[in-house]
């Protein structure tokens, strides 16, 4: 008769799934389809503003006031919709880009999904490539919506002065009108970060295997 130690451990020849292959594969699907979706949407999104009216809502100077209030009321206005029959091309241009690089960072955040979403299926969480991918998605989350953001701005400011919302200044003589959200920034530093701790996580995975 032949008897065996059992010490507990999980079998080598047995790679340990973290999250099931099902939900992994749910994920990783969720995240191709909203990528797919939201590209055929910004896809169409710039090819109206060369081939149609675009309704946009641009920038005015804050001190603008409405006018026929009721009740002794005071209020000003900072943005105003209009719809343009025909962008000028450098305008159209400019905001054509802003909408790519906006696309970027959102596709960056998807395929961080879909990349963590297919290493999550086994030990493979902790590795070099991992902190390549979340520091490279959170690099270009950080980038490409800041800058989106920015070109966005410089062209809606450009496009008021243009159809004269704002006839006490001189066309070109304010460059850039308007907010720009530090959310890109904030999520990609804290990716940046995440990076990080995961290079941590890495190494210590591997002193911890030298022990075992």
């Amino acid at each position: 008769m032949k008897l065996a130690k059992h010490t507990g451990r999980p079998s080598g020849d047995k790679k340990r799934e973290v999250v099931s292959r099902t939900d992994a594969l749910v994920l990783m699907v969720g995240a191709a389809v909203i990528a797919a979706v939201s590209s055929v949407m910004s896809v169409i999104g710039i090819v109206g503003l060369f081939s149609g009216p675009a309704t946009l809502t641009l920038p005015v100077e804050p001190t603008r006031k409405a006018a026929g209030l009721e009740l002794g009321a005071d209020a000003s206005f900072s943005a105003v919709e209009a719809t343009i029959p025909a962008l000028p091309g450098a305008e159209a241009g400019q905001l054509a880009w802003a909408g790519a690089l906006t696309q970027v960072g959102v596709l960056a955040v998807l395929a961080l999904l879909f990349l963590l979403a297919f290493r999550l299926r086994g030990e493979a969480l902790f590795t070099r490539g991992s902190v390549w991918i979340i520091g490279a998605c959170g690099a270009a989350l950080a980038l490409a919506g800041t800058a989106g953001q920015v070109l966005d701005q410089l062209a809606r400011t450009r496009l008021a002065d243009a159809i004269g919302l704002n006839p006490g200044r001189e066309p070109g003589s304010v460059i850039f009108e308007g907010n720009i959200s530090l959310l890109p920034i904030v999520a990609g530093i804290a990716l940046i970060l995440i990076a990080g701790v995961f290079q941590f996580g890495g190494r210590l995975q591997k002193d911890t295997e030298g022990l075992v």
